[in-house]
């Protein structure tokens, strides 16, 4: 039960983290215009777990109009410290108009009892090395992951890019394809509808906030008695957006994963970005 209560965080931190909208690769429409990216990216968010405290996720990024840079950590503490799971991500690629390119990931984790590296390279068509720390063999009962299933994907941190650039896709209609060393899945997400934030600090930014409904679709790597009877409500995850205009990003406002014994959550407390234009945007929630 303490791993259950962290698993659910855990991946959908290092997933959704921070700056997400998504143009898959294989759909990187071509703009009439140079596409805009923020400078640069620094947000915090509070972990809970059916309405406790259970960790923070800070997640950085920086972008040069030709490249990006994405840095994160997520510290998850849970039943009064029995459970601990920290972890350190990174990864860079390429801009090529609205579209983000992965060119490496690297996820380094630690627990009380272990620690771990993921590794992933890329090159155009998709995943080209895997390195996993300690290495073993997937488990037999695992759906085998086959070289198709490794092309046109993203890394978790990169998929966070994708999702958050407001490149003139609909933020809730599309299809993230995503890969993170051991298990290849689809994040499918649609319009749930809008709502209005009151903020306690103005920050002269626009209050409209947009619900997405998330649906996690396993493709590969995973164990299908696993999704059989989950604990996890796989069908309804919601993910909330927060569109900032100006700097051309849908800001994750609040992150929703329903269980069986509770909620895992994780919540904005403050974002601020430097525009393409320098213009300093600071969101206190």
């Amino acid at each position: 039960m303490v791993v259950s209560i962290a698993a659910p965080i855990t991946r959908f931190a290092v997933l959704m983290a921070l700056f997400v909208p998504s143009q898959a690769i294989a759909e990187p429409a071509a703009p009439k215009a140079p596409a805009v990216w923020p400078a640069t990216v620094a947000a915090h968010y509070n972990l809970s777990f059916n309405g406790f405290d259970v960790g923070k996720y800070q997640f950085q990024s920086q972008f040069n109009g030709k490249s990006y840079n994405v840095s994160a950590d997520a510290n998850v503490s849970a039943l009064f410290g029995a459970f601990q799971w920290k972890g350190a991500l990174q990864s860079k690629g390429a801009i090529e108009g609205n579209a983000a390119r992965p060119a490496g990931y690297q996820l380094s984790f630690k627990t009380k009892s272990k620690e771990g590296q993921v590794k992933l390279g890329f090159d155009k068509t998709g995943v080209n090395a895997v390195t996993l720390v300690p290495a073993k063999p997937p488990s037999p009962e695992a759906v085998p992951v086959k070289p198709e299933h490794m092309k046109n994907v993203f890394d978790p941190l990169t998929a966070i890019v994708a999702m958050t650039h407001a490149g003139g896709a609909a933020p809730c209609d599309r299809k993230i394809s995503v890969f993170d060393g051991k298990a290849r899945f689809d994040l499918q997400l649609s319009l749930k509808g809008e709502q209005k934030l009151a903020e306690k600090k103005p920050s002269g930014q626009p209050a409209n906030l947009i619900v997405c409904r998330v649906k996690y679709v396993p493709v590969a790597g995973h164990k299908p008695k696993d999704f059989a009877n989950p604990w996890v409500d796989y069908n309804g995850i919601e993910l909330t957006l927060r569109p900032i205009p100006s700097a051309s990003v849908n800001v994750p406002y609040r992150l929703s994963i329903p269980t069986s014994i509770g909620s895992a959550v994780m919540t904005a407390d403050r974002i601020d970005i430097t525009a393409a234009n320098k213009s300093v945007i600071a969101l206190t929630q």
